[in-house]
C-alpha cells in the first residue's frame, strides 16, 4: 500500500519538470524570434554610407595638403608686350619733339595726347600740343592747350608767348600785347632758356608798331637790341625804323636801315642755303629803297641815287627784272 502511493508521488514531479522544460524551451525559442523581429536589411546600408562619407572626407584632406605644399602651376600670358605698351609719358613727349622737328605734326599731336591722358600732364606738354596745332591751323585746340598750361603754371613765359603768337594769327593785337606783357613779367620771375629778354621785347615792339604806338614801338626795339641775350635781328633796325619815319625822324630811320643792311650782310656770309642768302638780299634791297626815299625827303639826292644804285645792284644779281624796272624809273625820276 505504502509502495504505490510513493510512485503516484512521483509522476506528477517528472511531469512538472517537463512542463517547465517545455516552457524554457518556449522561452528561448520566443527570445530567438524576437532577435530576429529586430534586425532589418537597411542597417547594413548605413554602416555602407557612413564608410563612404569617411572616404570622401579624408580624400578632401589628402588633397588639399598636397594642393597647399604644391607651388601653382604658372599661368600663360597672351597678352603681347609692345615696346609702345613699355613707354612712359616723358617718353611720348619726348617722341612727339622729334616728330615736330621732323615735321611729322599728326603723329606727334597723338603722341601728346597719349602722354597727357596717361596722368599726371605737365604745363609743357600742352605748350607742345598747342604748338603742334597752330601748324594745323587748329587755333581752337591750340588756345585751349595753352590756356590749360597757363591755368596749371602762371610763371610760365612760354605758354604766354605761345599764346600770343596765336592771338597775333587772329589778329587780335591788344590781347596779344598783353599776353606778351605776362611773358616779359614771367621771363623775369621765372626764365625759361627757350626765351630771351631780347626777343620778347622785339616782339612787343612790332605789336606797338601795328597797333600805332610809334613811341612804345621805339622804346621796345631799343630795349631788344640793348639785351646782351640772343642773336640781333635785322628787322629789328628796320621796323624801328618805320616807327621813326612815323614820327617825322628820317635822320634816325636812314641809320637803322644801314644797320639793318649790315646786319644782312654778315648773315648772308654764314648763309648755308641759296634761299637764304636770297631772302636776305631781297630784303637789304627793300631797305635801300626806303632809305633812298628818306633821303629824297630830307633833299640828299646824291645819297638817295646811292642808295637806289646798290638796290638795282642787289635786283640784278637776284635777276629780278620787275624790280630792275621799278628802280630805273625811281632813277629816271631823280634826273629830271
Amino acid at each position: 500500500m505504502k509502495k504505490n502511493t510513493s510512485k503516484k508521488n512521483q509522476t506528477p514531479k517528472k511531469t512538472a519538470r517537463s512542463a517547465t522544460a517545455r516552457t524554457d524551451v518556449r522561452v528561448a525559442t520566443r527570445g530567438g524570434e524576437n532577435k530576429q523581429a529586430c534586425f532589418h536589411p537597411w542597417s547594413l546600408s548605413i554602416y555602407v554610407y557612413w564608410f563612404i562619407i569617411l572616404f570622401f572626407i579624408a580624400a578632401t584632406f589628402y588633397i588639399l595638403g598636397r594642393s597647399h605644399g604644391t607651388a601653382p602651376a604658372p599661368t600663360t600670358n597672351n597678352v603681347e608686350i609692345t615696346e609702345e605698351a613699355l613707354l612712359q609719358p616723358s617718353d611720348y613727349y619726348d617722341s612727339a619733339r622729334q616728330k615736330l622737328v621732323e615735321g611729322n605734326i599728326t603723329d606727334a599731336i597723338a603722341d601728346l595726347t597719349t602722354a597727357i591722358d596717361a596722368g599726371n600732364a605737365t604745363a609743357n606738354m600742352y605748350i607742345l600740343r598747342g604748338e603742334a596745332y597752330m601748324q594745323t591751323a587748329d587755333y581752337r585746340r591750340a588756345l585751349s592747350d595753352f590756356n590749360t598750361a597757363i591755368d596749371m603754371d602762371a610763371v610760365n613765359a612760354v605758354a604766354y608767348y605761345d599764346r600770343a603768337l596765336l592771338n597775333i594769327r587772329l589778329e587780335d593785337y591788344n590781347t596779344a600785347l598783353s599776353d606778351i606783357n605776362n611773358a616779359l613779367a614771367a621771363q623775369t620771375a621765372n626764365p625759361s632758356a627757350i626765351l630771351n629778354m631780347r626777343d620778347l621785347y622785339a616782339k612787343r615792339g612790332q605789336l606797338n608798331l601795328w597797333l600805332k604806338n610809334w613811341q612804345g614801338a621805339v622804346a621796345d626795339y631799343t630795349n631788344s637790341l640793348a639785351r646782351p641775350d640772343g642773336v640781333v635781328n635785322p628787322t629789328v633796325y628796320a621796323e624801328r625804323a618805320e616807327a621813326y619815319t612815323q614820327m617825322g625822324n628820317f635822320s634816325d630811320a636812314i641809320n637803322d636801315y644801314a644797320s639793318a643792311i649790315r646786319v644782312i650782310s654778315e648773315l648772308i656770309q654764314g648763309a648755308t642755303s641759296a634761299a637764304d642768302r636770297e631772302s636776305l638780299s631781297s630784303n637789304a634791297m627793300t631797305y635801300f629803297e626806303k632809305s633812298a626815299a628818306l633821303n629824297v625827303g630830307l633833299g640828299n639826292r646824291d645819297l638817295a641815287r646811292s642808295d637806289l644804285e646798290s638796290a638795282y645792284t642787289i635786283a640784278q644779281a637776284l635777276s629780278d627784272r620787275a624790280s630792275m624796272n621799278r628802280i630805273e624809273n625811281l632813277m629816271a625820276d631823280m634826273n629830271k
